[in-house]
């Protein structure tokens, strides 16, 4: 046999690490996600503004880790997905801890100690790609240091993971007085924290209680199945077969809202608010992997009157490959073989999510999630149905605000003809159909009208304040561009 060593050049490797898509908060849970398999008890992630120097840092009172086993998790794919794991280990690919650092930052740095002994080693990408190689420096530049030394205090164990020199943050202009990129910067704490307390809602309560903090404030788990309130329906559970292992399945119908406080429903609707929380909720290791989704399931779209409809799917971590589980740990693909069953258990809870909305509920199907991210505001005043547009939507608030300019009112013309909210008027007039339309013909690759659209929507977003990571992140949650693809979700 005849062969090539090809082996990956590393600026090209980083550059492709760098773009696997991770948001802020994902990119911190897959940091949380060792401190949790390192057994830890308290986990804080710290957010510090210092203009170019900004930094985060998550740190943890973990098992640590030797001067080996720190190399090797320094390495890029050192353990791949079919390494044998502890049962505890959420890992699989072993790049999540160098992927979700690169995204966010060009200099990683991991202090850790077992027992009293501290280990430091560093990825500068500034000189991997300087010298093409993949030198993973030992210690720290005398600035990290002194960072790392004030943050470890008097600890004997754990596991620091400091990110440095931030992306986004090292562009001209940005300075430590800069209020308007500051507060940026803080607002991305509360977004972490409610994602934290979504994806490791079962490591905060019980016998594995690990208390997790952000910026000081302690995250609290975000249960989606109201698990405790007595109004609930459970639907029956189901175990499904897939080769060796086994799938439990557990549909729910929430209350409506007569029979939930302000406070309760308020917390249920989630961080993405109602509309985008209805669906399967996946579970691997009890680390939530995909919150409110209906799977790519033909047919089966958000409406609004689906909205109290969750179902849980508990699937092995060996079965990783079957269920295409990626890098990011944040989307599935369901096997073919299950779909069937999957689709049966999702056409029942919507079934009866849609019963208690139209029998019991008045809802009155407003959009409940984001008011950023929805182009109608439907309701009912008077014992009359309102349909508004929505002052709040950017390009809305870009027209109001500077009057306007063609390529605007052209994207919020095509935005409003596509995006009539006929499935919330739907459910106000208590009828069913199957002619809904399809904003900008339904899911899937965006066509050059919506890719018009969505662009012009990110570019009022960035004028406004966002970064472009964040104007991307926003576009990929809302509604119709969080059923397509495009420049968003690339």
């Amino acid at each position: 046999m005849t062969y090539d060593i090809a082996a990956p050049e590393p600026a090209g490797m980083i550059a492709s690490l760098s773009s696997l898509g991770y948001s802020l908060p994902a990119a911190i849970a897959d940091l949380v996600d060792n401190s949790v398999s390192a057994n830890a008890r308290n986990v804080d992630v710290e957010f510090t503004w210092a203009g170019p120097d900004s930094w985060v840092a998550v740190v943890d009172d973990g098992n640590g880790m030797d001067a080996g086993e720190l190399a090797t998790a320094m390495t890029v794919a050192a353990r791949g997905p079919s390494t044998p794991r502890s049962p505890t280990d959420l890992g699989r690919f072993g790049v999540g801890l160098k992927s979700a650092s690169f995204s966010q930052a060009r200099q990683l740095t991991v202090a850790t100690a077992r027992s009293g002994e501290w280990h430091v080693r560093t990825w500068d990408l500034d000189i991997v790609e300087k010298f093409g190689e993949w030198r993973l420096l030992h210690g720290a530049d005398d600035e990290t240091t002194e960072l790392l030394t004030r943050i470890r205090g008097t600890a004997g164990h754990g596991t620091i993971v400091l990110w440095r020199r931030l992306n986004g943050y090292r562009v001209d202009g940005v300075t430590e007085d800069d209020e308007q990129t500051q507060k940026q910067f803080y607002a991305e704490v509360d977004r972490v924290g409610a994602h934290l307390g979504m994806v490791f809602a079962r490591f905060l309560v019980g016998s594995r209680r690990c208390v997790i903090r952000v910026s000081g404030d302690v995250v609290e788990p975000w249960d989606p199945f109201l698990s405790g309130h007595p109004s609930v329906l459970p639907l029956p559970p189901e175990t499904l077969v897939l080769g060796s292992g086994r799938v439990r399945v557990e549909g729910f119908v929430l209350p409506s809202v007569q029979r939930l406080t302000d406070e309760e429903y308020e917390k249920a609707a989630g961080p993405r608010g109602w509309l985008d929380q209805q669906g399967f909720y996946v579970y691997r290791r009890d680390r939530l992997i995909l919150a409110g989704d209906w799977l790519g399931q033909k047919g089966l779209r958000r409406e609004e009157k689906y909205n109290l409809a969750r179902i849980a799917v508990e699937i092995p971590a060996e079965t990783d490959v079957e269920w295409g589980v990626d890098v990011r740990k944040s989307s599935v693909v369901p096997p073919v073989g299950l779909r069937p069953h999957l689709r049966r258990i999702a056409l029942r809870a919507r079934g009866q999510a849609a019963d208690v909305l139209r029998h019991r509920g008045q809802i009155a199907a407003r959009t409940h999630g984001d008011p950023f991210a929805y182009a109608w505001k439907v309701g009912r005043r008077d014992d009359q149905v309102t349909c508004r547009i929505n002052r709040e939507h950017p390009l809305v608030a870009a027209l109001l605000r500077r009057g306007g300019e063609a390529r605007d009112v052209r994207a919020l013309i095509h935005l409003l003809e596509e995006t009539v909210p006929v499935t919330a008027l739907r459910v106000l007039h208590e009828t069913d159909t199957v002619d809904d339309p399809e904003p900008f013909g339904g899911p899937g690759p965006a066509d050059a009208k919506a890719a018009e659209v969505a662009q012009r929507i990110y570019e009022v977003m960035i004028l406004d304040g966002r970064s472009p990571a964040a104007a991307r992140e926003r576009l990929r949650t809302m509604p119709p561009f969080d059923q397509m693809q495009g420049f968003w979700n690339t």
